[in-house]
């Protein structure tokens, strides 16, 4: 369809954005000792777009479902020692040779082993940790229950001792009575057990209440508080914890207690009451730790040399291991010949491209040995080729911003050649400041300057945006510093840069006054707006009139832009249709009203009349023969309104009623003679086509295209007037961003310095600086790129833009590598 209208059907000079690249569905005919090396070829090359010529089967009924298979094995053991480094803190080295100096079978065994060793070694080193740190808190038990036990048995001698010396003076005849319920007493007594070990502190109180309640307070606690976090054995996390003795008596109290700690994750740990034992265990306990500390550094070095070994080549095997999966997902698109020993392909790609397909294909031949070479040939199809746009770092940025609304149509007009400037311009309308254009381009600039380095590096998700549409706001900063000398405003402060004012105040009161207290002295100030104007009572309403005429004039000439750009599109498509029944109504219906509007703000403007341009245009609709009177604005002009709005009414039923029945008209004689069968075909491609479109004949709704159209033409004719009037959005944001960067301006800076205080200044300063910098040059830059960005998507691009298209989406390695990372 576009192809028979791609060759001269263009209005415009040959442009790389103007229309998509002509596109082609090749096939390729492959051995299979050769299909490797060929699809790896055509990788590199990155200009064929495969199409799955398997879609029926499944991913494990196809023929290289065991190499994909392989290379997720090694993908997921890359993935493993990255996970290693990055916790080690070692970092991979550039890649500097290159992957075709490896292969695979060694990648693979290499990591194998590798693997193998980094996780025996990770394992080693677990064990010797875990015993470390069982060491640490038996440490720790050693020394704060053998405190508490010392501590114990030295008040149990002082208080002996007192006891002894009191029962001294006692009657030697009551002896031996005493002596014998000593003894009596002793038999009778109740051997305590005990347990030792450590708690989290956090459960400590929890812990004591569930053993008082479970032994019926038949117990007796003393915890003592670590001071340094300790490395729990368990889960190797640091935790704070306790150390406890719990005395018990019976064997039943004691399994309750052992179950409590289990529950309460309290490790538990041997104690004996002698201290000569405790001073040993202690001695040898340190003895141990300083021999597992020595043992567990070594592993770690050894580790540390072994993750550097795997860094020197992890690039180089990281990068093998996609190409080789990314391959072998492109070959189990390919379609096995029934003799087996032929692999064949579909794909997509521009035509400029087929003497560097063919090449690939040569050398592939070549350098696999192969007996036979590859067959490329053109086939012939109607289905619709991809879209693809040959763009540079400058203007890939806009062309996404067009894509994101939606991808055009295979060699439709690209709004893109146009965004490129209109974009930025109409952000400027709204942020026209010059001083504020100079903060953006600074900081844009510096982007630019240092986009090499930070290419290579991971910004955030908010500056990775900011980076990739630098070139976009450079343009944004540059149209605003334009327009912002237009509107003769640096941060809200008017400057005389080209000339004096054209005007003198004519008294002193002259500055409270309206512009009526200014006398002309000098000639018309040369470029932009007088700086006389502003601080008068008449800057606003002057202002206002001006902008919002201006906002008009502007959307009615990018209206305009689109609905001519509907016309190129229908020459090109060779719609002859569109042209008269849609590009030639929608023009005289735009201009007949909003063209007539701009074409008085115009003439306004050149003769200064005081006529009242709405009064002109309501009652232009209200009672079209009433006499103009003093809103006359040119002779005829009565004459003129009703031609025009004569036209206007008449080319809304042109732009409904003809198209749906011309088409109607055109599919019954494009099928009239389907019924008959075709002759014999010489071109084998051609009659494969005539098959295929045979097949694909489908019923003219006509009911379908009428309504289309109908709401086509509501659309167009409502858009009018509501995408007009959604062009004030300009007068409305540039009003905005100049009276809040007039209040910052007058309330924070000029404040600050009538208070003659240093302090108070340099606070007025800082605020200011963060006030410009936070709403002006960052939520009122968003703000009037989204409403730029509205006005294109919606005012501009549905006049002629359809947008439905699918992109080109060649198999490329370096888009495989960008995914991936």
């Amino acid at each position: 369809m576009a192809e028979s209208g791609g060759g001269g059907g263009g209005c415009c000079p040959p442009m790389d954005l103007m229309r998509s690249e002509p596109m082609q569905l090749v096939q390729l005919i492959v051995p299979m000792e050769s299909a490797h090396l060929t699809v790896s070829y055509l990788g590199d090359l990155g200009l064929v777009q495969f199409k799955d010529l398997n879609s029926e089967k499944s991913p494990f009924q196809r023929t290289y479902a065991a190499q994909i298979k392989r290379c997720g094995e090694m993908a997921r053991k890359i993935r493993f020692f990255k996970d290693q480094m990055s916790k080690a803190g070692v970092l991979p080295k550039e890649m500097l040779g290159k992957e075709n100096d490896i292969d695979l079978d060694d990648v693979e065994v290499k990591l194998e082993e590798l693997e193998a060793e980094l996780v025996e070694i990770n394992a080693n080193n677990d064990k010797l940790q875990r015993s470390y740190n069982e060491l640490m808190e038996y440490k720790l038990v050693l020394q704060k229950a053998g405190e508490f036990f010392s501590s114990a048995h030295r008040n149990a001698t002082a208080q002996h001792r007192e006891t002894e010396s009191q029962q001294g003076d006692e009657d030697l005849l009551e002896s031996p009575l005493l002596q014998e319920e000593k003894s009596i007493d002793s038999s009778k007594q109740v051997k305590l057990g005990f347990l030792t070990g450590l708690v989290p502190r956090e459960k400590s109180m929890v812990f004591e209440r569930i053993l008082f309640r479970a032994t019926r307070g038949n117990v007796y606690i003393r915890q003592t508080v670590v001071e340094e976090p300790v490395i729990d054995p368990n889960s190797g996390e640091k935790a704070e914890k306790n150390v406890f003795v719990v005395f018990y008596s019976g064997e039943r109290a004691k399994s309750k207690i052992l179950k409590i700690c289990e529950a309460f994750g309290a490790n538990r740990y041997p104690f004996s009451e002698d201290l000569g034992k405790q001073a040993q265990m202690i001695t040898e306990v340190s003895g141990r730790l300083t021999e597992f500390k020595t043992t567990i550094d070594a592993g770690l070095g050894h580790r540390n040399i072994l993750l550097q070994t795997i860094g020197d080549k992890f690039e180089l095997w990281s990068l093998k291991v996609r190409k080789e999966k990314a391959i072998y997902h492109t070959l189990n698109m390919l379609s096995l010949d029934v003799t087996k020993k032929c692999l064949v392909a579909e794909g997509w790609s521009p035509v400029f491209a087929s003497q560097e397909i063919q090449d690939a294909l040569e050398r592939a031949a070549v350098d696999s040995n192969s007996q036979v070479g590859s067959i490329f040939q053109v086939l012939r199809t109607k289905e619709l080729p991809p879209t693809y746009f040959r763009t540079n770092k400058f203007t890939s940025a806009i062309q996404e911003i067009v894509d994101a609304y939606g991808v055009a149509k295979y060699q439709e007009a690209n709004p893109g050649v146009f965004t490129i400037v209109t974009f930025p311009f109409l952000f400027a309308v709204m942020f026209g400041d010059w001083g504020h254009g100079i903060c953006l381009l600074l900081a844009t600039m510096y982007l630019i300057v240092r986009e090499k380095k930070l290419a290579s590096q991971k910004l955030g998700d908010i500056m990775e945006m900011a980076f990739g549409g630098r070139y976009v706001i450079m343009m944004m900063s540059l149209f605003s510093i334009y327009t912002g000398l237009i509107y003769n405003e640096f941060f809200s402060i008017p400057y005389p840069l080209f000339a004096p004012s054209a005007y003198d105040c004519r008294d002193a009161s002259c500055s409270e006054a309206t512009t009526i207290g200014l006398i002309k002295v000098r000639d018309t100030y040369p470029f932009g707006l007088d700086p006389v104007w502003h601080g008068t009572r008449s800057e606003l309403p002057f202002l206002n009139s001006l902008k919002m005429k201006m906002s008009i004039l502007l959307g009615v000439s990018q209206m305009n832009l689109g609905i001519i750009m509907s016309y190129f599109n229908a020459r090109f498509f060779k719609s002859s249709v569109n042209i008269w029944f849609q590009f030639i109504p929608q023009m005289i219906f735009l201009n007949s009203l909003f063209g007539y509007l701009s074409v008085l703000i115009i003439i306004k403007w050149c003769t200064g009349s005081q006529a009242d341009l709405y009064h002109v245009m309501i009652y232009m609709f209200l009672s079209p023969t009433d006499e103009l009177g003093e809103n006359q604005l040119f002779p005829h002009q009565k004459t003129v309104q009703l031609v025009l709005l004569f036209l206007a009414l008449v080319s809304v039923p042109c732009m409904l009623l003809p198209k749906p029945f011309i088409l109607k008209k055109q599919h019954e004689a494009r099928h009239q003679g389907q019924s008959y069968a075709p002759l014999e075909e010489t071109d084998e491609s051609l009659h494969v086509e005539a098959s295929g479109g045979s097949h694909g004949h489908e019923e003219f709704e006509f009911s379908e295209i009428f309504v289309h159209q109908l709401i086509h033409t509501i659309e167009f004719v409502l858009g009018a007037v509501s995408n007009t009037a959604s062009y004030l959005r300009l007068w409305a944001l540039s009003l905005a961003h100049s009276e809040l960067s007039s209040v910052f301006y007058e309330k924070v800076l000029l404040l600050a310095w009538g208070y003659n205080n240093i302090l108070i200044l340099i606070v007025g300063i800082i605020v200011f600086i963060f006030a410009t910098v936070g709403v002006l040059l960052v939520m009122e830059t968003l703000s009037a790129f989204l409403h730029a960005l509205r006005l294109h998507w919606v005012e501009f691009q549905n006049k002629f833009y359809e947008g439905d298209g699918y992109k080109f989406a060649p198999f490329s390695f370096i888009l495989t590598a960008s995914e991936d990372e």
